[in-house]
């Protein structure tokens, strides 16, 4: 009788912490980054050139835009240059 009741212990405090460390890990996630002003791409166009151009910092500029690859920047893309990360 003993050894079931410390088993079902053990077990009830295994389940709270596994969704206590899953619960955790929820609350981790990042926010998604919202844009106040945009500016499109046009031909020459360079991520550090727009950073320059805007005065933004390259840390900043990738939080506003955390999808962008600036080495595949095209023509008419739409890159965030204001806004909140």
């Amino acid at each position: 009788m003993a050894k079931a009741m410390l088993f079902s212990l053990v077990l009830l405090i295994s389940a709270f912490l596994i969704i206590s460390m899953a619960e955790s890990r929820m609350v981790v996630a990042k926010s998604n980054p919202e844009c106040e002003l945009v500016v499109g791409v046009v031909s020459g166009d360079t991520c550090a050139a727009i950073t320059q151009q805007f005065g933004l910092t390259t840390e900043f500029f990738g939080s506003i835009n955390p999808n962008v690859n600036c080495n595949a920047l095209f023509v008419g893309q739409w890159l965030c240059i204001s806004g909140t990360a």
